[in-house]
């Protein structure tokens, strides 16, 4: 066992930002009623880039600690450092967040700050208890901070919703977690890998992992637990809906990582996520076909992308893992793109509407430029980070028992195009509207940073998705 300090220096770093944060949020109103001195918050993407500076230092690392409830390893810190990533690129987005009172920055940063670390604990836990507890408190965070968004009373919906919704798919995961304990009498991940996991040894252990891992199908807005993801993104502010509909993903997407290095092809529990993906891409893309509100046809993407992930899960491969970890990481660079578009473009918080793009590429070509790298990388052409993603969670599953289920994929990414390349549609063929209020300032430079970066991504691969094959193996050899 290695207790080393510097294993967990990047959520250290983090906890600190959450103490400044907190001692930002305690500091008292000016008496005349102004904005608090302690409501100055820029300095949080820096603390964050020094978050994700540590990640990426402790990549090579590895260790087991907390009685072995925590390991660092090579999917956790890959995990890391993408939750850092977006964090920074989040905490950047809302700083200038029109809906949001000066004096609410330092919780609503706070609240940011406390759910991305429980999205790093998830990294690292591989005891089912533990992985229970992160997830609550990466969950809580966002249910206080969806209903942020003024005195719109949507969001005040959209908050009620996620609780409602995240409180059942709770009560499913702690109800699974008692029926595995009473079924293989262990909740570490390491002991639970060498139990049976099929209707005819553990019929009891099979429906407690299901309801398990129905509580991370929720955070990932698979098919039939997408339910809430349009609505929330929808009601809730743009840079709140930019941040829920990205990195909590990540944390979802690790621990079912793990949970999936127990399974074989043909097996019951890869048999239904081969099903969940295809249902989830299809009605996902479907759904979205008729969507005008920007959010919710990303709302509906986002169900569509889940199952693409689910994808590389039912490969039961160290490749189909590997490309399931990039892939989430190039999904969460993508939507990130296309948010930070959609809140330049909102100067006064509002919803956009696809006719909102109209004209966009005279009134803006970099930001035009920028949705257009973004959506051709969601639908997957290339030369972006999308079609590499994409290519290596085909590749993967190819002949590994759901040869159908790659066929699935292939023709929803078809059905994709015509609602993304909508978004190009608008921005490049139509007229520009003359009434549009000029966009937020400096969206131009860091949105070509990120729209460089989904090239790069999709030229250059091989380095990023290294870290991931590394971490597959380390899962399964």
């Amino acid at each position: 066992m290695n207790s080393s300090f510097a294993l967990i220096l990047p959520e250290f770093i983090q906890v600190l930002v959450i103490l400044g944060l907190f001692l930002q949020s305690l500091a008292s109103p000016r008496p005349d009623g102004g904005t608090r001195l302690g409501a100055r918050t820029g300095w949080v993407p820096l603390a964050g880039i020094a978050v994700l500076a540590a990640a990426a230092l402790s990549l090579g690392a590895g260790g087991l600690m907390f009685r072995e409830a925590y390991r660092i390893d090579a999917l956790s810190q890959f995990f890391k450092l993408a939750v850092a990533l977006g964090f920074v690129i989040a905490a950047h987005n809302a700083g200038a967040q029109p809906s949001l009172e000066p004096d609410r920055r330092p919780d609503y940063f706070l609240l940011l700050a406390l759910s991305a670390l429980g999205l790093m604990l998830l990294a690292s836990a591989v005891e089912l208890i533990t992985i229970y507890l992160a997830l609550e408190i990466s969950s809580y965070s966002l249910y206080a901070l969806i209903p942020l968004r003024g005195r719109d009373p949507r969001a005040a919906e959209a908050g009620i919703k996620y609780i409602l919704f995240g409180a059942a798919a709770t009560a499913l995961a702690l109800f699974g977690l008692a029926y595995i304990l009473a079924a293989q009498h262990s909740s570490y991940l390491a002991v639970l890998t060498a139990k049976p996991w099929d209707w005819a040894e553990a019929p009891l252990g099979i429906v407690g992992l299901t309801l398990f891992m129905a509580g991370f199908f929720y955070k990932l807005a698979l098919f039939p637990f997408h339910f809430w993801a349009p609505d929330v993104y929808e009601g809730t502010s743009n840079e709140t809906a930019a941040y829920a509909a990205t990195l909590p993903k990540l944390g979802a997407v690790v621990v079912l990582i793990r949970l999936s290095a127990m399974f074989a092809p043909g097996m019951p529990a890869t048999t239904l996520l081969a099903v969940l993906a295809a249902a989830s891409m299809t009605f996902g893309n479907l759904a979205a076909l008729t969507q005008q509100d920007v959010k919710r046809m990303l709302g509906y993407s986002s169900v569509a992308h889940a199952g693409y992930v689910l994808v590389g899960l039912t490969a039961a491969s160290a490749g189909g893992l590997a490309a399931a970890g990039f892939y989430s990481l190039v999904y969460v660079l993508m939507n990130l793109t296309c948010f930070w578009v959609i809140c330049r473009l909102s100067h006064d918080g509002r919803n956009l509407q696809l006719n909102d793009l109209d004209g966009l590429h005279g009134r803006e070509p970099m930001l035009a430029f920028v949705l257009a790298v973004a959506a051709l990388a969601l639908v997957g052409l290339p030369p972006t980070a999308g079609f590499m993603g994409k290519l290596f969670l085909l590749s993967a599953a190819w002949n590994r028992g759901y040869n159908w289920l790659i066929i699935v994929a292939a023709l929803n990414t078809a059905i994709s195009i015509y609602y993304y390349l909508n978004l190009i549609r608008h921005a490049y063929t139509t007229d520009a509207v003359s009434d549009v209020a000029a966009p937020r300032s400096g969206g131009a430079l860091w949105g070509g940073v990120l729209a460089a970066a989904l090239l790069f991504l999709g030229i250059l691969p091989a380095p990023v998705f290294k870290w991931a094959e590394a971490a597959g193996r380390q899962l399964m050899p």
